[in-house]
């Protein structure tokens, strides 16, 4: 049964819209112009212009899906009372990768590391593993920062005595450390 929503909620709606904020963010630009002494006597019309052409360039929104499975149940069986419902089956979707560990892996492939220290390893068990808050503290903070520590180690290495230990050796011990608090 299709009912009309009425005149407010459809304007509240619209007043809520990506088409009328970025209008609204046009006029803006159209007002900043004429503070700036741009447009003249015209600069009602510049506003004007401007809101409408950030509304009409602005895509439409998504449709709204409707029930889910209404489709596969038209004329399918119907269960009687005390019958479960027919399960509809999940669709399988890829697990979504962590943001923060995809960029840190885009910042470390630019990051001259040492193939010995096994910061490509580690990399691949924390995507391996998944989100968790073993995984989340090594993503944020832990593995950044014995990195930022190789980094500036290997930059003082030409003042450091001959007792000091190798940097790639250290963050080495420090990426197994890692790895074996993540497993």
């Amino acid at each position: 049964m299709a009912t009309s929503d009425g005149f407010g909620p459809r304007v509240l709606r619209y007043l809520e819209s990506a088409r009328n904020l970025v209008g609204c963010a046009g006029g803006a630009v159209g007002l900043g112009l004429h503070f700036a002494g741009l447009g003249g006597a015209w600069w009602p019309g510049v506003v004007a212009g401007l809101y409408g052409v950030g509304a009409l360039l602005t895509p439409a929104p998504k449709p709204r899906p409707t029930c889910q499975g209404q489709a596969e149940f038209s004329g399918s069986h119907v269960p009687e009372h005390g019958e479960p419902p027919p399960a509809l089956p999940e669709p399988e979707q890829d697990p979504v990768p962590d943001p923060e560990l995809v960029a840190l892996a885009a910042y470390l492939d630019t990051v001259p590391l040492p193939p010995s220290a096994g910061v490509d390893g580690l990399l691949a068990a924390l995507r391996e593993a998944g989100p968790g808050p073993v995984a989340e503290r090594i993503v944020r903070h832990r593995l950044p920062v014995a990195v930022a520590g190789y980094l500036r180690a290997r930059t003082w290495q030409p003042w450091a005595g001959p007792d000091d230990p190798d940097p790639a050796v250290q963050l080495g011990h420090e990426v197994d450390r890692l790895a074996g608090e993540l497993s």
